[in-house]
């Protein structure tokens, strides 16, 4: 294991390996929270996240030999953690990637022939019209484009009544903020010959055992957003010879549910074989480590080793918390309005076939029918702080990564002055958080996260003086936090 230093908070490395395989909003870099838990806790120590998200603390507590507690509200963030803590041998998950290949491959590619018995990679759509049909050439880099032909738009129209089997209906809100409409259906989302051939992966998916079945549907989950309409047409990118290039180029699924006019749908079986191999080449860096799971608090209190994975209500669990057993709280919850997580995750947790309890998410959001209002937040999220404050160890730590564009949205931490055993510390910022499309364009919007420090009361502050090191470290709370 790397000691981690000051130095590797602010140099953190990229997105890599296993953290790069599944598009999370708001994933943070490890190095701040591993040398935290490895400078601030001991063997044993229990370290808790109640808004686990991806999950990524949970391996870096277990590998510092640290027990963890890790809580959400959404069923894929619990889903995501517990893939991390049971990950697949790279040779077993090859094998089952093999063997789904042989099975429904060909059935897949048949979908996408054109009429010379080409497999088609890429057809470009615009405003609901099949413009163009690509196909990947048999030697070289360069794509190959063919006007649509009729028998393009008659395979095309086989599947116009065909029905998904696999998934569940999925919830949307109406919230522009996310391009989303209450009703909208997944078939809003991808052709349905897309969601044809999803339903014969997913086939494939349920005869494997539990673990590798995590695998799989993560897998799938990874790749659903370039499987779907969702994908963008990049034209004009960059100046070739002081011209704009007119070449148009492969987007992504970006944030939110927005389908543009000009956007590609891609061939599933590419779509998700990419994401397979991204995922095998990352197992294979890993060590094989096996670690106690426990189904109850008193379990894990109990046992010197080991987690608990929670799907619930943070502030419900941590109720149920003795105190002072704490030794630290490190966590990103939902900055106000700045990212629906729920909202943004039911494509993902519909495919997982998980019940989402919208109604229990701490969040701002834009959508009317929600209800979500700040005030709402602030509340609950005093009321987080009073809980953390209550479970943390008089020698303990909570670290909050936080950012939110208005004053409003930092009242939470009001309750410091008055009704809580805690102290701000300082703070620093978090400079290599991934980028959010949503917060980035918004007035007002901070263009780093911050990471706010808190101790208990009348603890000795000196032992810490060397977090005085860290680049950017204030003992003020951010600016826009204490603007008028």
């Amino acid at each position: 294991m790397t000691v981690k230093t000051i130095k590797d908070i602010s140099n953190p490395d990229t997105y890599k390996g296993m953290y790069s395989f599944h598009k999370y909003w708001g994933k943070k870099p490890t190095e701040s929270i591993a040398f935290f838990i490895q400078n601030y806790t001991n063997e044993s120590d229990i370290v808790i996240d109640p808004f686990l998200g991806s999950g990524f603390i949970s391996r870096e507590c277990l590998y510092q030999k640290r027990r963890f507690i890790g809580i959400d509200i959404n069923p894929f963030a619990i889903e995501h953690t517990n893939f991390l803590l049971e990950l697949p041998k790279a040779s077993v998950f090859q094998s089952a990637l093999e063997e789904i290949e042989k099975n429904i491959k060909q059935k897949i590619n048949e979908t996408y022939f054109t009429v010379n018995r080409e497999i088609a990679s890429h057809y470009l759509w615009s405003s609901g019209e099949l413009l163009k049909v690509w196909m990947k050439p048999k030697v070289g880099r360069s794509r190959i484009e063919m006007e649509t032909t009729s028998f393009d738009l008659e395979k095309l129209e086989s599947f116009s009544q065909y029905s998904i089997r696999n998934i569940r209906k999925l919830t949307f809100f109406t919230n522009s903020r996310i391009n989303s409409s209450n009703q909208m259906s997944i078939y809003d989302l991808f052709t349905r010959r897309a969601l044809h051939n999803i339903d014969l992966i997913m086939d494939e998916i349920k005869l494997f055992p539990d673990a590798i079945q995590k695998a799989l549907l993560l897998t799938l989950t990874s790749s659903s957003g370039q499987m779907s309409s969702m994908v963008f047409a990049i034209t004009n990118r960059g100046k070739i010879k002081n011209q704009i290039s007119n070449k148009i180029e492969v987007g992504s699924w970006v944030i939110g549910y927005w389908r543009p006019e000009l956007h590609f749908e891609i061939n599933v079986w590419n779509c998700f074989e990419s994401r397979a191999k991204k995922l095998y080449k990352a197992l294979i860096d890993i060590s094989d480590y096996k670690y106690p799971r426990h189904e109850s608090i008193s379990g894990l209190l109990k046992s010197r080793q080991g987690s608990l994975i929670i799907n619930d209500d943070c502030i419900d669990v941590m109720q149920k918390i003795p105190e002072k057993t704490i030794k630290l709280i490190c966590t990103d919850p939902p900055h106000s309005d700045r990212i629906p997580y729920l909202e943004l995750s039911e494509l993902w947790n519909s495919i997982l076939n998980k019940n989402v309890y919208f109604e229990k998410e701490i969040i701002v959001s834009n959508a009317k029918d929600r209800n979500k209002k700040k005030a709402e937040y602030i509340e609950k999220m005093k009321l987080f702080i009073g809980e953390s404050s209550r479970i943390l160890t008089d020698d303990g730590m909570f670290l909050i990564y936080f950012n939110a564009r208005d004053k409003e949205s930092w009242k939470f931490l009001e309750i410091l002055e008055n009704d809580s055993n805690l102290q701000f510390i300082g703070a620093f910022p978090m400079e290599y958080s991934a980028n959010s499309v949503v917060q980035d364009n918004r007035r007002g919007g901070m263009k780093t996260d911050y990471v706010l420090v808190l101790k208990r009361k009348g603890c000795s502050i000196d032992s810490h003086l060397e977090l005085n090191k860290i680049p950017g470290w204030s003992t003020s709370i951010p600016k826009i936090a204490s603007a008028t």
